[in-house]
């Protein structure tokens, strides 16, 4: 078994990726700012793709923390492109240049993993450091074929849950991996290494054979603004302060700490006794407990 993360004698050292609205960094950022003597890991740089519109900059200034700013936009602009979707040879070309400079201005910091809270493009950065990514659905979850029923961006892995009539949503934190193509094949593949607690589905009163309806009769292709759409965001919402406010500065303080481990794939985590256990993954509660899924013999 090899730990994720080994380092002795000092904290490791993270960068937060973000391009939005930073809510699930600044949660990050407040743990962290609040709890430094005792955290596990020190928050040397913060990182983002989109400074014009990030808030990025506005939480770099409040917690007197350095940025790195490599506007992907701008970049792909630069180079004869209008658009950053992996969908051609040369935008891939790109994207891989693109993570190139993120490198280079990175490696000042000295870091040790990152923490991508709500980073929207796919970057093979994960083959420099560790990445651990925040995920609005329970990745455990998985069909006969061993496929993530519920992997997928923004609010699809909440819609999904919805119309396969699941009860309860939960957030998920796993080790993000390197992409090839246009990453869909390797979209949310990594180990899990936490999930939040239950939180109960809301469907606002209306029968969940309306929302399959809808769901059905959908066009292919189509941009749908729907009252189905309306609740997953709304869910999705509810699930980001339920779930990923609550497992991903737990995750990341257990992951800083040396608790997580693998063998291929399978995971390890520490107990509390020091001795390490082959989990499923681990569920974190608002409280601050959390419970190993220990794996079946």
């Amino acid at each position: 078994m090899e730990k994720f993360l080994n380092i002795s004698g000092r904290k490791p050292v993270c960068a937060i990726f973000l391009s939005g609205s930073g809510s699930n960094a600044e949660v990050l950022l407040n743990d962290w700012q609040e709890n430094r003597e005792s955290i596990s890991y020190e928050i040397g740089v913060l990182v983002t793709d989109r400074p014009r519109t990030c808030r990025a900059p506005e939480l770099a200034r409040k917690f007197n923390l350095p940025l790195v700013a490599v506007d992907i936009a701008e970049f792909y602009a630069a180079n004869g492109e209008d658009a950053i979707a992996l969908t051609t040879p040369k935008r891939r070309e790109l994207r891989e240049r693109w993570t190139d400079q993120l490198r280079r201005e990175l490696k000042p910091y000295q870091v040790d993993f990152v923490l991508l809270a709500g980073f929207v493009p796919l970057t093979n950065i994960t083959r420099d450091y560790p990445c651990l990514n925040v995920h609005p659905g329970d990745l455990t979850i998985e069909d006969s074929s061993g496929r993530r029923i519920l992997a997928g961006l923004h609010f699809k892995p909440v819609e999904t849950a919805i119309v396969k009539g699941m009860e309860i949503l939960r957030s998920s934190v796993i080790i993000a991996g390197t992409y090839t193509g246009n990453g869909t094949g390797e979209m949310d593949t990594g180990h899990v290494l936490g999930v939040s607690a239950p939180m109960h589905v809301q469907l606002n009163g209306i029968e969940l054979g309306k929302l399959q309806e809808i769901y059905w009769n959908r066009k292919a292709g189509e941009k749908a603004e729907d009252v189905l759409r309306a609740i997953a965001w709304r869910n999705l919402e509810d699930l980001k302060h339920a779930g990923d406010h609550v497992v991903f500065p737990a995750v990341a303080r257990d992951f800083a700490s040396g608790r997580f481990g693998y063998s291929g794939d399978r995971l390890y985590f520490r107990l509390d006794g020091g001795s390490f256990a082959e989990v499923k993954t681990v569920e974190y509660f608002p409280d601050g407990n959390r419970k190993p899924w220990f794996l079946e013999k």
